[in-house]
């Protein structure tokens, strides 16, 4: 019921007059209907171009034309020098970037351009050149979701800066397809985080055969805005304002859902900040029957995909070249009880003879995405179907649940987000229970590698040498900390290292790691963390769902040896 209610407020109708007096747009098709992004001269300005290494690259300037006003497009080309009849890409950047080349795609043979949409910024040289009437278009200044400048609701789609960003893309879409090298029949798009967010109105545009979009997908105005999750409890969904009305029914990216016609895939992380992933999922549920897309999140990923495959690349193959590429069909996902009572997870993929790995992940009762805290949890395959025990600490607090499929092509693609409340399952048990132990091997820390100290302790090592490493397990219930404790650990280091301790990204303590030729002990209470920007101490650990660890300037973490992560009740002392 409530997916349903949110998806009606999407396709809701705004019909109010608007200035000029005109018929305000009831849906992203009405207001692009007039719209002409290959009207006008683009009075192509070259900065640069040269050939190098075979490769032909290209900066320059173009004029689109928005609302009666000239902007100035900085855009970056690139393609191998003689090619003909080369399929074209369109890369878009992310918030506050700019244009840029992935240089991967134009060495197997695109011909791919960028440009900026981010406008002046301090330190560039190049970028897209607003007129004053449009400066809302420029990220570093303020830009115009659902309210004005002054504070009061749009009336009209057009005047937001996404119009602006979409209706330049557009153009600059154009100014691609009139490259001499370009064959117009294979266009294809990517957009990386912001970018990913333009990419559902272009994949409305019939030029583009395919659409990947990392992150951006919608659900950010009013939804996150007002954290309005999907499973609160109690639901509760404020009062949308005229403007939000509007916004949500023209201009954010699930408007444009049942209006896509380009082969479309989203990739994401689990804790990403582009709204709550299970919500955007449904994003897809509004598309023609005849469009394909996929989706695939990376457990514990917040503004990272590096664990999804080729998929990006592959799906670009498939549905720009035509290559035959094996993409699988959906997985069938199903949340239940098992006869013992335990909540399970029950996904049958598609092509089971293609599998390499089905992983399983489970989170408790957090309704923000952004802080649940995944866990791996096994999977056992009956015929063709994977189960897995999802085993809560309370049966009347949701239980999250999800797959990744990874196929021997090296194609991952995400099962449905599963929800459900157990004890509204049937006879639920609670078999989870609360331990002290955070992590005796390597837990969920990100980045390391397993090793066995002196002694045969088991632990990990930090593989990289400017992050450290990072832990979002202090989030599981199982493992939260207990009131007033403090968090022990031990180190094996034989040469003295200089860390930093950081919790949350925001409290923060400096580590002096010292040399011995035995495992060393350390006991931090939360008081000893310090708030970088107000300087308060941290008050309970209990709080806390992501620890990191970072080397100083000079300091080599990957010389560490950690191990034993655990809370300490207050008065106890370690063993």
């Amino acid at each position: 019921m409530k997916q349903r209610r949110s998806l009606l407020v999407i396709l809701c109708a705004v019909l109010a007059p608007w200035a000029g007096g005109q018929t305000v747009p009831a849906n992203p098709v009405e207001l692009w209907k007039d719209y002409d992004p290959d009207k006008g001269d683009f009075k192509e300005e070259i900065v640069v171009q040269a050939t190098q290494n075979g490769i032909y690259f290209r900066d320059s300037y173009i004029s689109a034309y928005v609302l009666g006003e000239e902007v100035r497009v900085f855009c970056k080309y690139a393609v191998k020098a003689g090619v003909q009849n080369a399929p074209g890409l369109l890369n878009v950047h992310g918030w506050m970037a700019t244009a840029n080349i992935d240089q991967g795609y134009v060495d197997e043979g695109w011909a791919e351009m960028s440009f900026d949409y981010c406008g002046r910024k301090e330190g560039r040289r190049h970028f897209t050149q607003y007129p004053a009437q449009l400066n809302y278009g420029r990220m570093e200044g303020k830009v115009i979701h659902a309210r004005l400048l002054d504070g009061k609701d749009i009336t009209d789609p057009r005047q937001t800066s996404h119009y602006l960003w979409f209706a330049i893309q557009r153009r600059v879409l154009s100014y691609l397809c009139a490259q001499k090298e370009v064959d117009t029949s294979r266009i294809g798009a990517k957009g990386y985080s912001y970018g990913g967010t333009l990419m559902w109105n272009l994949g409305m545009d019939p030029r583009v055969k395919a659409i990947v979009a990392f992150f951006g997908i919608g659900w950010i105005t009013y939804h996150r805005d007002h954290a309005v999750w999907l499973y609160n409890v109690p639901y509760r969904e404020p009062p949308l304002t005229p403007g939000e009305k509007l916004y949500l029914a023209t201009v954010e990216c699930q408007a444009h859902a049942p209006y896509i016609t380009a082969a479309s895939l989203w990739l994401t992380g689990s804790n990403d900040h582009h709204g709550g992933h299970e919500r955007s999922e449904t994003t897809f549920k509004l598309f023609k029957g005849n469009v394909p897309w996929s989706f695939a999140i990376q457990a514990r990923g917040h503004h990272n995909t590096e664990k999804l495959g080729d998929d990006c690349k592959l799906w670009l193959e498939k549905y720009v070249l035509g290559k035959n590429v094996a993409w699988p069909e959906r997985p069938k996902s199903e949340l239940a009880l098992g006869k013992d009572g335990v909540p399970e997870l029950r996904i049958t993929p598609a092509s089971p003879d293609r599998i390499s790995e089905v992983q399983v992940y489970e989170a408790q009762k957090e309704p923000n995405n952004i802080a649940r805290a995944w866990r791996d949890v096994p999977a056992v395959r009956a015929g063709n179907t994977w189960v897995a025990k999802l085993p809560v600490l309370k049966v009347d607090a949701y239980v999250f649940g999800y797959a990744n499929i990874r196929y021997t092509n090296n194609i991952v693609v995400s099962s449905d987000f599963m929800a459900a409340i157990p004890a509204k399952l049937g006879r639920a048990v609670a078999t989870d229970q609360l331990t002290d132990t955070i992590s005796a091997g390597t837990g969920t820390w990100n980045e390391v590698a397993p090793v066995e100290g002196v002694g045969g302790v088991q632990g990990f090592r930090a593989l990289n040498h400017a992050k450290g490493t990072k832990n979002d397990q202090f989030g599981d219930p199982r493992w939260q900390a207990p009131a007033k404790a403090a968090l022990a650990f031990r180190f094996y280091c034989t040469e003295p290292q200089k860390l930093v301790l950081i919790a949350d990204g925001q409290f923060v303590m400096d580590l002096a790691i010292t040399a011995s030729d035995q495992w060393q002990s350390l006991v931090i209470p939360a008081g000893k963390l310090i708030n970088s920007r107000t300087r308060q101490p941290m008050a309970e650990w209990s709080k806390v769902s992501e620890v990191q660890l970072k080397p100083q300037q000079g300091a080599d973490i990957t010389k560490v040896i950690f191990a034993e992560f655990k809370w300490l009740a207050k008065g106890t002392r370690l063993p």
